[in-house]
C-alpha cells in the first residue's frame, strides 16, 4: 500500500540502515525518459527529497505540480502511466484535466431545467437561520484529530470568546445542508478556521476534496464570513490568509492572532486578549 513520503523514506533508512538509503542520481535515468514529470516534481514539497533518489515503481505518494500552479498528489506509477502511456507528454493534472473537458449541455437539453445536483438538494433542518449565523449544530462531527483539538484549547488559552458554536448557517446549499461545519468558529470576528492536513495517506485536502474545501470557504464569504485554514505541509495555501505550517505551535497561534487583526483590526482583537 502507499505511503506517504515521510514514513517511505524513514521506512527505506531503517531497511537499507543509513541516513540516505538511495544517493542522489540513482534513479536519474530511470526517469529521463519523463522529462514532463521532472518537471512537475519539486523537491520543497517533498520534504526534500529529490526525484532522481525514488525508483519509479516505488509505491509512495509524490506532490506535484503542473505548469498551470495546480498541486495534486500521485504515486510515480500512476504519474507514468498517464495519459495515455505517453511518457514524453506525461503532464497530466487533474485540476487541469477536468477544465479541458467540461460537461456540456445539449440543446435539447437547455431547453428544460435540469434536476439539482445530489449536493444542492435541502436535507437540513436549519432553513429559518439567516445566512452568517453561528449556532451550534448536533450534526456537527466532532473534532477530527488530537492537533485540532489542541489549536482550539491554544486558542481558548489566549482568546476569551464563546467557542460553543461550531456551524454558520450559509446561504446555499453545501452537501444538502444550509449550513457549513468548520472546525473553529469564532463568532465575535465572523472568523472561520480550518486546520487541514494531507492525511495518513496523503489523500486528505487535495483533488476533489480541495475543491470542496474551496466550495465552502466561497460559501462562508458569501455569508460575510473570512477563512484562514492552517495547511499543514506538503498542503499549500488555498486562500489568502492561510497559514502554512507543520503543526500546532505557539507560532502558529501568533500567526493566526495576526490574521484576525489584518482581517477585523487590532482594536477589535486585542480587545478579547486574555
Amino acid at each position: 500500500m502507499p505511503e506517504n513520503i515521510e514514513a517511505w523514506w524513514a521506512r527505506r533508512q531503517r531497511s537499507k540502515g543509513r541516513a540516505v538509503p538511495y544517493p542522489l542520481g540513482q534513479y536519474r535515468a530511470e526517469w529521463s525518459s519523463f522529462p514532463m514529470l521532472v518537471r512537475q516534481y519539486h523537491p520543497g514539497f517533498n520534504r526534500g527529497i529529490v526525484l532522481s533518489q525514488i525508483p519509479p515503481v516505488a509505491e509512495v505518494y509524490l506532490v506535484w505540480q503542473c505548469d498551470a500552479g495546480h498541486f495534486f498528489v500521485a504515486t510515480p506509477a500512476e504519474q507514468r502511466g498517464r495519459p495515455g502511456g505517453r511518457r514524453r507528454r506525461s503532464a497530466w493534472c487533474p485540476t487541469c484535466s477536468e477544465l479541458a473537458s467540461p460537461t456540456r449541455i445539449r440543446p435539447a437539453d437547455a431547453r428544460r431545467p435540469s434536476p439539482p445536483a445530489r449536493r444542492d438538494v435541502v436535507t437540513s433542518a436549519i432553513t429559518s437561520i439567516p445566512p452568517g449565523t453561528a449556532f451550534f449544530s448536533h450534526d456537527a462531527p466532532k473534532p477530527a484529530s488530537a492537533a485540532e483539538a489542541e489549536l482550539r484549547r491554544r486558542l481558548d488559552l489566549r482568546l476569551d470568546v464563546d467557542l460553543t458554536p461550531n456551524a454558520v448557517a450559509v446561504g446555499r446549499p453545501f452537501f444538502g445542508r444550509l449550513e457549513v461545519w468548520p472546525d473553529i468558529v469564532l463568532a465575535e470576528f465572523r472568523v472561520a478556521i480550518e486546520y487541514d492536513t494531507a492525511g495518513r495517506f496523503g489523500l486528505e485536502h487535495v483533488g476533489p476534496r480541495e475543491h470542496s474545501d474551496r466550495r465552502k470557504d466561497a460559501l462562508l464569504r458569501e455569508a460575510r464570513w473570512e477563512v484562514v485554514r492552517i495547511r499543514c505541509r506538503p498542503l499549500r495555501a488555498l486562500g489568502p490568509h492561510d497559514v502554512e505550517a507543520s503543526g500546532v505551535t505557539d507560532r502558529v497561534v501568533d500567526t493566526v492572532l495576526d490574521r484576525l487583526r489584518a482581517l477585523r483590526g487590532d482594536l477589535i482583537v486585542n480587545a478579547y486578549l486574555r
